[in-house]
């Protein structure tokens, strides 16, 4: 394992900007680097090029130079979501110089423990009830990666007596090569970023990455409700402490009686959660599911892997009911914002492919209007018809894959597809899908924004694209 010091004199490029390539290109000019920020957008798109001049580190900004990378260059740190067939990272594979991004670097630096969070949906969700419940077992965790600080702030920060808990993407894993959190948790998997990561393979791998470095020491907490992510988490090295809502496990986290995976929710059913440390023990019942504080059946499997997690790094147990009754879930996601005229509207941007729009939508009893539609990232989106069918009242479209959706409801059979193009602003054909929403709704509906797409093509994150909808429902 390396360290910043190991490349005091030497050339190390950052490609991106942003806070987290601001604050590796900052850590490692203090510890005498030679670093060079490079970043394709324009200057005046780039805030964060003056700070790091004003520390005498060279920003490049508008275009990538041919000689920015050479067999001078030590390190090449990337910003995530800058793709591999960026030319700097090709030339940086052809001349095999490490590629990285700065989650490898807040391992090198950490004197806590981390614990790794990750999968393609509820990452944000769980990572955050993580924190909250080690808050109050007094564990001292500092929430970042994906959310919140970038990982290097933290890593400076942070003593033995801290828990670091880390939300991480695909993107972020792929970057790493000696990086090992002493507990990881797989969530879920499903088909996204495919086009970042040029298919399933390559996805799949980049996740399990999570585990890559475990010894028999680490903690493998995984889902063992989806195939692939038990495969993974079976094989990894490590002590096993699985979770489910479908199965009661010999060991691990699970709700009983278990749900019906192609049934929907019996409100007259009586569930717990449950756990078992070890296959010799009788199960223990924590709290009925009634009583958190999200709804929703995925919102059950986050809490209950968040439960496992905090289990396994050494929580009071009796600390953790409290917490779980008050959490009332994370921004743009199922996030209620307002109820107008008997309609109730919710956001849910943060569902960037339809297995989420798939598990809100089942969440929700009343009547639906569903706002949906952004990057098209190659899928033909079937795996959304039988959910029209059973669950959507009508449909507002938008952004690039607003014509695929629509005719997916239209196979639905539908009455209500109404197709918003694009106007003269991104936030003005927003208003208007939330507009056209409303009119098709009445009294005792829901109007949701939940996607089923990425944000990129209309609006910088998905935090945005929540924030104008919430913004819309406010001035209607």
């Amino acid at each position: 394992m390396q360290h910043p010091a190991d490349f005091k004199d030497k050339q190390v490029v950052v490609l991106g900007l942003a806070r987290s390539g601001v604050s590796v290109a900052k850590l490692f000019h203090k510890y005498g680097a030679l670093v060079v920020v490079n970043d394709k957008k324009e200057r005046e798109q780039s805030p964060e090029a003056a700070e790091l001049e004003a520390l005498g580190i060279p920003v490049i900004c508008g275009y990538h130079p041919d000689d920015l990378i050479t067999e001078n260059t030590s390190l090449l740190i990337k910003n995530p979501g800058i793709p591999y067939s960026a030319p700097p990272i090709q030339k940086a594979i052809e001349l095999h110089i490490n590629i990285i991004t700065e989650v490898e670097v807040a391992y090198w630096l950490s004197q806590a423990p981390i614990i790794g969070i990750t999968g393609s949906n509820g990452k944000t969700t769980t990572t955050t009830i993580v924190g909250k419940l080690l808050e109050a077992a007094q564990l001292n965790p500092i929430v970042g990666g994906n959310i919140g600080l970038p990982l290097c702030e933290i890593a400076e920060q942070v003593s033995e007596e801290n828990w670091i808990v880390a939300e991480l993407s695909s993107f972020q894993l792929k970057g790493t090569i000696s990086f090992k959190p002493q507990i990881g948790v797989l969530l879920n998997l499903a088909e996204t970023h495919l086009d970042y990561h040029g298919g399933m393979e390559d996805y799949v791998n980049s996740k399990a990455k999570l585990f890559a470095n475990h010894t028999e020491q680490d903690v493998v907490v995984y889902n063992a409700d989806d195939k692939v992510v038990k495969s993974i988490g079976e094989q990894a090295k490590g002590r096993k402490f699985p979770f489910s809502i479908y199965q009661l496990l010999e060991q691990g986290v699970f709700v009983s009686p278990s749900y019906e995976a192609t049934s929907e929710d019996d409100a007259s059913v009586t569930r717990y959660i449950m756990y078992k440390k070890n296959p010799q023990e009788e199960a223990v019942k924590l709290m009925p599911v009634s009583e958190l504080g999200i709804p929703g059946r995925h919102n059950v499997a986050n809490a209950i892997a968040a439960i496992a997690t905090a289990i396994m790094a050494g929580a009071d147990i009796s600390k953790l009911v409290v917490p779980l009754q008050a959490f009332r879930g994370v921004e743009h996601r199922l996030e209620y914002v307002k109820t107008i005229d008997g309609i109730t509207y919710y956001n849910d941007s943060k569902a960037t492919n339809g297995v989420a729009t798939t598990m809100t939508i089942r969440s929700l009893q009343a009547p639906i209007v569903l706002i949906a539609g952004g990057l098209d990232r190659g899928s033909d989106y079937m795996e959304l018809l039988p959910l029209f069918k059973d669950k959507v009242k009508a449909i507002v479209t938008i952004g690039e894959t607003r014509h695929k959706i629509a005719h997916i409801a239209t196979l639905a059979g539908l009455a209500h597809v109404e197709v918003v193009e694009p106007s003269s602003s991104t936030e003005s054909t927003l208003h208007e899908a939330v507009v056209r929403a409303s009119q098709l709704a009445t009294a005792g509906d829901i109007v949701l924004l939940s996607p089923a797409c990425a944000s990129w093509d209309m609006f910088e994150t998905f935090e945005q694209r929540g924030s104008m909808f919430k913004q819309s429902v406010h001035i209607l």
